[in-house]
């Protein structure tokens, strides 16, 4: 799908991102990209494959990089800032033509996982939420309680910090709206299993 080069503000600050909007009447869905301290933008193996998985389902996706990312201003945040940037994006998507109001996804990759998962459930627009390897290995997550919006959670067999048991733990304490997806073979930078990957998270939106 095209994507096209967009700023939006996000509080004070001026931030870069691409949109693709498709053919119109398409659900929207933002992609947060993992850490910076760690070279990671939206250009990433990982978004790219999040961002293939909703092509192949007709949504609108924006991309982007938080503060002081690329060309994005400002400084990195430690997480709560990039809440706001994240929050931020899904207004300025849900306000493109042809987008539509509902069935919005937020979703995010390591770092962006874990930013998904706050601003997903602090912020009404956003319905479901995709978490790929969430590193609740090394960061507590934060649900609130009795959370009930639909969790997706997306990890490799060999992710040390996205460790399965901690994530089936984080499962069973949401309850029925949370769904895990293990990938066989993958570590936390998925390489080689891009492909397997999307087909994983496309499978659970459609569920």
């Amino acid at each position: 799908m095209r994507e096209n080069q967009v700023t939006f503000r996000s509080g004070g600050l001026t931030l870069e991102g691409l949109l693709a909007t498709g053919e119109g009447d398409s659900p929207p869905a933002v992609v947060c990209h993992p850490h910076p301290s760690y070279g990671g933008s939206m250009h990433n193996n990982v978004v790219e494959a999040i961002l293939a998985a909703m092509w192949q389902l007709g949504y609108a996706t924006l991309r982007f990089n938080f503060r002081g990312v690329g060309a994005s201003e400002g400084e990195h945040d430690g997480g709560r800032g990039e809440v706001d940037d994240a929050a931020a994006a899904m207004a300025f998507i849900l306000a493109q033509p042809g987008v539509r109001k509902d069935n919005a996804v937020m979703a995010g990759y390591s770092f962006g996982a874990m930013v998904a998962l706050r601003a997903g459930y602090e912020h009404a627009e956003a319905s479901r939420i995709v978490a790929v390897a969430l590193p609740i290995g090394v960061t507590e997550a934060t649900v609130p309680s009795g959370a009930s919006k639909r969790l997706i959670l997306v990890s490799g067999d060999r992710d040390s910090y996205s460790p399965v048991a901690a994530l089936t733990a984080l499962q069973n304490r949401i309850g029925k709206s949370a769904r895990l997806e293990i990938i066989k073979g993958a570590d936390h930078f998925f390489g080689g299993a891009e492909a397997e990957l999307s087909r994983a998270i496309a499978a659970a939106l459609q569920l």
